[in-house]
């Protein structure tokens, strides 16, 4: 692929090094404010043919609410201006001969009072745009009481695994954002985390399979961006969601949003508590076999029963001080706390060849977890001029989280014995990080983005484990360790866009550097053994877009990315599963690199085609092994490489003035080859459809009827999972005079999202099935209250990568 690597860079400094000069043309620019003279950036302004309405030109306003547009034919043009919450505009502009300013326009907002009828713009579920896929999830019904997980459950291309390991459009190792900041935790804590997050917290969710080299380049399969709540109007305004579900279990999903804005500052809180309880059954049915790989040995049946009462808070509150109209300064503070209690009861059955169980070993156990995180956030904005800005983040995040094991086993049979294992995994996490961005436009409408950033990782994780001989407890040095990991990346990235003509093109490239310390001290029985790595490299990307008219757009990006081993991962140490089922780490852990190509076709916003493939070199893979004891040892490793070709298709129909109809489809051809212990190469075809009813109907009444289903499908060269899916259907109720919602849903209508497949081992085959609480009815309140003023504007934030790469899984 170096052919192809060094064709992307040059593309993507070739963009970066231009600085067109179109043959002359008019200039036609103006300024965007809403009605009480405030100004609005990110409007979306359309420069229209005034003969047929079609598109000559896109562009949005400024952190100024300033538009322009260069080297325009003279004619007759139309302007259109929209952006959510506000009205659309449109304005018929004089035949332009030479270049001048328009008028200042006033946008109204979407919610207005007329004559007694509220009117209210409602975002659809699902936004198609040639770079990403946008989540409304208020808008869904069936969101109600439910999760930040499962709500990615059932959003476009995106799939969950038995393991908490979210993929994308087939592909693993996505980076998570929380408005615009990297979670910094690994598959299972990252799972565990959004488990507590609650849908109502959410406002949108952005899904981009191939993000510029502004964003930090991990991530193979892209970024999902999770946009929380915050209100954006003068005043002092709120917003209330109560939720209580019912599955076996009960489940209560309860938030609230605080806001208050007026003169120069902006105050902010938010506060979520999910306190539910889970539960999960696992069915596993194992074969061992001698060296030929055909001659069964003996057989172990293993049913698993595991309950969790789960009591999570999480808050964040904030300031932003406005110093002026060209410069923001913000704080703010995160918190969570997080209870786990979790249960299991696990009886194993030995079963000889001739169907007879020669001895049953039942396991308890009882274990306790509890993740406290705090956070700061400093960030800046100023905008020196109304193409030149410079913003500025700084980012702290503390990690403390313990875990508490305890397991009881007893065998029963000719050779019965009772043994006990117990725990104490305490961890902390530091991380800080630091980032500049500069934006200026250039001449002719080139937009440069340049950046650097630093983030740097400590983290430090104990395993004490003890194990239970003639009723006294005593040091288990096989399994007892304490792990120091500190990583430091340094980053640089440079991007360039510009419009020419129908043309949008746009390239970059990003440089980061990775340098990472790791020790394993030692006890009484194990020397102490470290590790230190670096390693640079580039990440070039590239975007062209055509449009061809005002119906058809056509786009094409490519881009290298990165995925780094979480921390733990890298630990040699033992994790205790169960008495049969081991986890360890893998200190030759290496990163792996993947290459994406797209090419896209968007008809009129409403259906988006893509034709993608991707290689990825040093496939990260579970690896599965097992021992003569009958051991089951679980680690991760690079294996080799992984190639997929992928067709998806993407719709958003209005059959009727009533019915919105959201339909994705994802068809991926994989190809994963390495090996272990032998040579090994898997390839499957896969697909995975979601689709979404949106009913509308008079008195304030509205519905919806949702599913997804994902075929036979692979992640892992040594498992394969069976088909899954589920459907969900709920009702909605406009009241208090529009004020509040009444909301009333059942998700996995006919408890059919079980996970289930087959793992192969070194002589061992193995079939799981594994069901959760997922049938659960939900009765919720969202009340909206508060006494707003005239005017509205927003703010983020920004950090990076690492939250997928943190703990224990």
């Amino acid at each position: 692929m170096k052919w192809i690597n060094c064709l992307i860079v040059l593309f993507s400094l070739l963009i970066c090094s231009t600085v067109s000069a179109q043959p002359g043309g008019i200039k036609i620019s103006g300024s965007v404010a809403d009605s009480s003279g405030q100004v609005l950036p990110a409007v979306t302004v359309m420069l229209l043919k005034a003969a047929d309405s079609s598109t000559a030109k896109i562009t949005s306003t400024d952190n100024s609410g300033v538009y322009s547009f260069e080297d325009i034919p003279p004619g007759q043009y139309l302007l259109s201006f929209s952006i959510t919450g506000y009205a659309p505009h449109r304005v018929a502009l004089p035949g332009a001969n030479a270049s001048f300013t328009a008028d200042p326009v006033r946008l109204q907002k979407a919610a207005v009072l007329l004559q007694g009828v509220t009117v209210i713009a409602r975002k659809p579920l699902i936004e198609l745009k040639p770079d990403r896929t946008i989540v409304n999830v208020d808008a869904a019904v069936t969101n109600v009481g439910a999760t930040a997980l499962e709500v990615l459950e059932k959003s476009p291309g995106i799939t969950v695994d038995r393991n908490g390991t979210i993929s994308l459009k087939g592909k693993q190792n996505v980076l998570i954002l929380m408005d615009g900041k990297p979670s910094y935790l690994p598959a299972a804590d990252l799972a565990n985390y959004l488990s507590g997050l609650s849908a109502s917290q959410i406002e949108l969710i952005e899904i981009m399979t191939n993000p510029s080299s502004k964003y930090d380049a991990a991530g193979n399969a892209g970024i999902i961006n999770i946009k929380t709540k915050k209100n954006k109007v003068r005043g002092f305004n709120g917003n209330l969601n109560l939720a209580y579900g019912q599955g076996t279990y009960y489940k209560n999903n309860n938030s609230l949003l605080l806001n208050y804005r007026n003169g120069n500052y902006n105050l902010y809180l938010t506060y979520g508590t999910n306190i539910s309880q889970y539960f999960t059954d696992i069915y596993a049915y194992r074969w061992y076999y001698r060296e030929d790989n055909k001659t069964v040995t003996n057989r172990f049946e293993q049913p698993t029963s595991i309950t969790s009462p789960f009591v999570n808070h999480n808050l964040k509150t904030g300031i932003d001080y406005f110093l002026g109209k060209k410069t923001t300064l913000g704080l703010s503070v995160t918190g969570l706390h997080s209870d786990r209690k979790t249960r299991s009861r696990t009886s194993g059955d030995w079963i000889n060849n001739n169907d007879q169980i020669d001895s049953t070993i039942v396991t308890t156990s009882d274990n306790k977890s509890v993740w406290k995180n705090l956070g700061f956030a400093v960030n800046g904005r100023h905008a020196f001029s109304s193409d030149k800005e410079l913003s500025v983040d700084i980012d702290y995040l503390n990690y403390d989280l313990s875990n508490n094991q305890f397991y009881l086993n007893t065998l029963s049979g000719s050779a019965s014995y009772t043994d006990g294992l117990r725990g104490n995994l305490p961890s902390t996490l530091r991380i800080s990080s630091a980032k500049a961005d500069y934006t200026q436009t250039i001449g002719k409408m080139l937009k440069m983005e340049t950046g650097w950033k630093t983030s740097h990782v400590k983290t430090d994780n104990v395993a004490n484990y003890e194990y239970m001989e003639i009723n006294n407890w005593k040091p288990d040095y096989d399994k007892t360790n304490h792990f120091l990991y500190a990583e430091t990346i340094h980053a640089l990235y440079i991007n360039a866009q510009q419009q020419v003509s129908k043309w949008n093109l746009q390239g970059g490239l990003r440089f980061e550097h990775t340098s990472y310390d790791a020790n394993q001290l030692g006890n009484a029985f194990r020397k102490d053994s470290s590790f230190t790595r670096q390693y640079s490299s580039l990440f070039p990307t590239a975007f062209a877009s055509y449009q061809a008219d005002s119906a058809h757009t056509f786009s094409f990006t490519a881009g290298r990315r990165i995925d780094r081993p979480a921390f733990q991962k890298l630990n040699p140490f033992v994790f205790v599963i169960n008495k049969y089922t081991y986890q360890t780490g893998n200190p030759y852990f290496r990163p792996q690199f993947t290459w994406n190509f797209e090419f896209s076709h968007l008809y009129k916003q409403a259906l988006i085609t893509t034709l993608s493939y991707s290689v990825t070199n040093d496939y990260f893979s579970q690896i599965f092994l097992s021992d003569s004891s009958g051991l089951i040892i679980y680690t991760e490793g690079n294996l080799g490489r992984m190639t997929n070709v992928g067709l998806s298709v993407s719709s958003q129909l209005a059959p009727t003035p009533w019915w919105s109809l959201s339909i994705q489809a994802n068809l991926n051809r994989k190809k994963i080859e390495g090996v272990v212990v032998n040579a090994l190469s898997s390839t499957i075809t896969q697909m995975n459809m979601n689709i979404s009813n949106q009913l509308r109907f008079k008195g304030g009444w509205s519905a919806e009827l949702s599913g997804f289903y994902i075929t036979r499908a692979q992640n892992d060269l040594q498992e394969v999972l069976d088909p899954t899916g589920q459907v969900a259907a709920g009702v909605a109720k406009q009241i208090l005079k529009n004020k509040a919602t009444l909301k009333l849903s059942i998700r996995d209508i006919f408890y059919t999202q079980a996970m289930q497949g087959w793992t192969d081992f070194q002589q061992a085959r193995e079939y799981f099935k594994l069901t959760r609480d997922s049938r659960v009815v939900t009765l919720a309140f969202s009340w909206r209250f508060g006494k707003p003023l005239k005017g509205a504007t927003r703010k983020a934030g920004a950090s990076d990568e690492i939250k997928e790469r943190i703990g224990q899984n």
